[in-house]
């Protein structure tokens, strides 16, 4: 059997900073040598040492800016599974200021696994900063918002949408919301307006599915009709049968990554949906979610992208790109509509409940997230994150490899990843980690309340720690997934 390959020189230096990184030789916000003077100290070609530090940034243990310092990542925390080894127990290729005196152990850290933030902290703080120096530039406006939204916001919504989900909606027809959820539930109002007093609004829902948007319906007054889902998103057999039993008047669908799940629905289904939808005067609201992140194959074409009925109802959000305390997202209003068919398009039911709630996303907000939209650090912004989300993504398959009892799914893209476990209890595996510091979600939470569907596993969140912290909590989760000890 050959001997392994020799890691290169740039690997070399990777796992040299690795080590001091794990050992606790360098901290947060530690500076590291410049690649010209680490390159010299060590002998070696400065672009080797550029190779190695671009490697460390990927993978979250370093953080480069033009012009800026290297400086170990500020996100690494504490890992809850690693024990700090003697300072003396290798020698340092580069100097450290003194450590400022102090207890020498900290206290264990909860690394946070939840699903549903995105890398908020990898936003450029330059490109962040511009935006809302920019934002608070504009001018005072002695009047009440548009309630569809700020037009520069609206305007790269749609540029943006023609050039990454494939089609070309116009401005006028991109509203703005108070996130996702706010979306599914104008929605929802728009049809109880159109169906007059009386009939409930009944929405189909993919089960398991998204929480928040099963909340929404039920607030703007409709009915969650549960529908399984399969290897290809919504089961479309399954949709068809609850549609015969208690007439639907809506579909909320994950088509391009099913969440939790993790799927994404062919377009032959997708085809097969919009017929079905137009035939039938069904709504369809295509949730657009973490369509950014598609991490294996090529990304598929939004349902908005193939209706041409005026069925679909296109819903995005910068919660999981930016971060979700901005509470922004959008609609893309269908063109020409009339479904149902009552004759009253679409669009101006969603428009006329939009107008009665008013703006729910502040001027300056708007104008942030536009900014960094037309100026291209937005893209950017995603560019990196998808780089970082692939890495991650490496980590959790390989975590879990091998182990007894442990499948892994929904990592051709996304923020997340499901573990479907056979050995063991999820509650009883959630509790386990909680005890460890590292917090997940139990997947039967997902799944509708009175719907007889019984799942076991856990979903785990893996944008927001870096590299490191993330290494030692998937560690953790492998260690108590593949154990047999009762609780």
């Amino acid at each position: 059997m050959p001997p392994p390959p020799r890691p290169t020189k740039a690997a070399q230096v990777a796992d040299l900073v690795r080590g001091m990184v794990h050992d606790g030789r360098l901290a947060e916000g530690d500076p590291l040598p410049s690649t010209r003077a680490l390159a010299a100290e060590l002998g070696l070609a400065r672009g080797t040492v550029t190779a190695a530090y671009e490697q460390l940034d990927g993978e979250g243990y370093v953080v480069l800016r033009h012009g800026a310092v290297p400086r170990v990542a500020a996100t690494l925390g504490v890992l809850p599974t690693d024990t700090a080894r003697s300072a003396d127990a290798a020698p340092r290729p580069w100097p450290r200021p003194a450590a400022a005196p102090g207890p020498t152990t900290r206290p264990t850290a909860v690394v946070d696994l939840q699903p549903g933030v995105p890398a908020v902290s990898a936003v450029s703080a330059r490109d962040w900063r511009a935006a809302w120096r920019h934002a608070a530039a504009q001018p005072l406006v002695a009047a009440y918002p548009d309630p569809a939204g700020e037009p520069a916001l609206r305007a790269q919504v749609a540029n943006q949408l023609a050039l990454s989900r494939g089609f070309a909606p116009d401005a006028g027809r991109v509203v703005v919301t108070g996130g996702t959820a706010e979306a599914i539930s104008l929605v929802v109002e728009a049809v109880a307006r159109r169906s007059g007093p009386g009939p409930v609004p009944r929405v189909a829902v993919e089960n398991p599915g998204y929480r928040a948007g099963r909340r929404a319906i039920a607030s703007a007054g409709g009915v969650v009709v549960p529908v399984p889902v399969d290897d290809g998103g919504m089961d479309l057999d399954a949709l068809r049968v609850a549609h015969a039993r208690e007439r639907l008047d809506a579909v909320l669908v994950t088509p391009s990554h099913q969440y939790p799940l993790g799927s994404a629905m062919p377009v032959a289904a997708r085809h097969e949906l919009l017929a079905w939808a137009s035939a039938e005067g069904v709504l369809v609201v295509e949730d657009d979610y973490d369509s950014e992140f598609r991490h294996r194959g090529s990304p598929l074409p939004a349902l908005a992208a193939l209706d041409r009925t005026g069925v679909v109802v296109h819903v995005g959000s910068f919660s999981k790109v930016l971060d979700p305390r901005l509470r922004c997202g959008y609609l893309v209003l269908p063109a020409g509509s009339t479904v149902p068919d009552d004759g009253t398009p679409a669009g101006a039911s969603i428009l006329a409940a939009r107008s009665g709630r008013g703006a729910t996303v502040a001027s300056v907000t708007q104008h942030a997230l536009a900014h960094l939209m037309s100026t291209g650090a937005l893209r950017r912004h995603v560019a990196r994150c998808r780089r970082d989300y692939r890495t991650k993504r490496r980590m959790v398959a390989q975590a879990f490899e091998g182990v007894p009892g442990v499948r892994v799914r929904a990592l051709d893209g996304g923020l997340h990843a499901v573990l479907e476990l056979d050995r063991i209890p999820a509650a009883d595996l959630v509790a386990r980690l909680a005890g460890r510091g590292v917090l997940v979600a139990d997947l039967q939470d997902y799944v509708v309340p009175g719907s007889g569907l019984e799942l076991n596993g856990i979903v785990l969140g893996y944008a927001p720690p870096s590299a490191t912290v993330l290494r030692g909590a998937l560690r953790t989760i492998r260690a108590e997934a593949g154990s047999d000890r009762k609780p």
